[in-house]
């Protein structure tokens, strides 16, 4: 008797009985990647305190192409006196297809776009759009520097109150290498594509590691969105890497920013050693001239080109300061440190909240008063707050009061959301008490949150906070789930879901 053959057409191991389930399978991967993922929102006020409008970034996976593309989505928000509100979303969301940052101005009348550079012989493209068109268009050639860093640590795109100026953070351009041929003498009429091979390429660059080995050092940049221009913020050494810059006050100071040194005190030979998840690099909060304002204030003389304004280091005596933020009124510059895990060692440990008295006349001169608004938690009680433990924070986090911040920080094996007075220094818990799911905050609208809410187990769900007013009881909030253009899942993805 013939043995039997094994089908035609499956591989080896497969029997007719698994194509089936494969193919229910990949039914349902292919349905559960159509979910977007919820990214960051904008909601712009209006006159009509009852209105606003918002914007919100989501993202979906592209099986085919391996990539992620992005989308943005625009609703009009309504609310009443009720405490009630609804979400007109618009019927079909705009792909931003290359585009590598998105950043609304303070107004929200102007949008910048960021569309970073393909290849080494490709610009930086910056769009600044209006309500109905485009604006400007920059290129930046990567002489000026390379691609923008649009997220992670060393993110940082800020536009001036004037909405004139854009700051930001990009790799500096390409540093002269030299070149030898066989005799070890230097070659000349080298070709920047010369320099991709193995011959001498000058010394080695360390990287931050994960994410950002293969970009050059962070660098500070300065757009004049009228005129294209774009300047360098010169004066800062290469031992330092910049990030997070945002625009200061009035002040002969205009910008500060962070920035990361190569020396991280573990060892005698200088090494970034990578910081993509390690809070435990030493940082601090410096300060600087505009480079625009810099040299309008300087005489024009051979005397003085190149010359620069000095940086202020203002946190010092601190081995960790991060995520700056001004207060709406300008008179406290408050940041967050990771000075436990940065004196510690430890990867990752309780942060702390600090604040400085910003000069009402812009000098920094002298030393400046840091003073604690959230300390260090380091052996928190059951049940009380275990101290902050927090990834970033809103562009502006702030309430109509001007002293209460509101962050997402994580809260034992979940993320919630909290308000800090930074007057006070008081601390509570904003998102539901009885929650089991972890609470991010997406944007304000005035005194209220937009944020979204998410489980393992449970699809990301929207909602709009409203600060009850009416009860005895501090900071009690009451959560709205709102309705969504998003898809949900089948009944069998749905178990599936909740099965996992």
């Amino acid at each position: 008797m013939a043995s039997a053959h094994p089908s035609q057409g499956l591989p080896s191991g497969m029997d007719p009985s698994m194509v089936d389930e494969y193919a229910s399978q990949s039914k349902l991967l292919q349905e559960f990647v159509k979910i977007p993922s919820i990214g960051k929102a904008w909601v712009f006020t209006s006159k009509d305190e009852n209105a606003s409008r918002a914007m919100v970034s989501v993202s979906q996976s592209d099986l085919l192409a391996n990539k992620k593309r992005s989308f943005l989505l625009n609703t009009h928000i309504s609310k009443s006196s009720s405490k009630s509100v609804s979400f007109q979303w618009s019927p079909f969301p705009v792909e931003m297809s290359g585009v590598s940052a998105v950043v609304p101005s303070p107004s929200g009348k102007k949008l910048l776009l960021v569309r970073n550079a393909e290849d080494d012989d490709s610009p930086t493209k910056l769009e600044i759009w209006g309500p109905c068109q485009l604006e400007n268009e920059i290129h930046v050639a990567r002489s000026v520097h390379g691609s923008l860093y649009a997220d992670g640590w060393f993110e940082g795109i800020s536009w001036n109150q004037e909405e004139t100026l854009i700051a930001y953070v990009a790799e500096e351009p390409p540093q002269p290498k030299p070149e030898f041929n066989d005799s070890g003498y230097k070659k000349e009429g080298s070709s920047q594509k010369d320099f991709r091979s193995w011959k001498g390429q000058g010394d080695i660059e360390d990287s931050w590691g994960e994410t950002y080995s293969n970009k050059r050092i962070p660098a500070l940049f300065v757009a004049n969105i009228s005129s294209g221009e774009v300047r360098a913020l010169k004066g800062i050494p290469r031992s330092l890497s910049a990030g997070q810059v945002i625009w200061a006050p009035s002040s002969s100071y205009s910008l500060v920013f962070v920035a990361w040194s190569d020396d991280n005190g573990f060892q005698e030979t200088p090494r970034k050693l990578g910081i993509k998840y390690c809070y435990n690099r030493p940082c601090a909060l410096y300060a600087a001239a505009d480079p625009f304002k810099e040299e309008a204030d300087k005489p024009s003389t051979d005397s003085n080109k190149g010359d620069t304004a000095a940086l202020v280091k203002l946190t010092a005596d601190l081995s960790s300061a991060f995520f700056p933020r001004f207060s709406p009124d300008g008179k406290y510059l408050v940041f967050i440190s990771a000075k436990s895990a940065v004196d510690s060692g430890a990867h990752n440990a309780t942060n702390s909240m600090h604040k400085i008295d910003w000069p009402t006349d812009g000098k920094l001169e002298g030393s400046l008063s840091v003073s604690d608004v959230v300390p260090t938690v380091m052996s928190p009680q059951d049940g009380c707050f275990p101290g902050m433990y927090c990834s970033g924070l809103l562009r502006f986090p702030w309430l109509s009061d001007g002293r209460t911040m509101i962050l997402s920080s994580a809260w034992g094996s979940k993320e919630v959301i909290l308000s800090i007075n930074v007057a006070s220094g008081e601390v509570s818990r904003v998102s539901p008490q009885d929650s089991d799911y972890s609470w991010n905050v997406l944007a304000l609208d005035n005194n209220n949150i937009l944020a979204v809410s998410s489980s393992l187990v449970t699809l990301p769900q929207m909602y709009y906070g409203f600060e009850d007013s009416h009860t005895d009881k501090p900071c009690q909030w009451d959560w709205q789930e709102i309705s969504s253009p998003f898809p949900k899942p089948s009944d069998k993805g749905q178990l599936l879901v909740s099965r996992s």
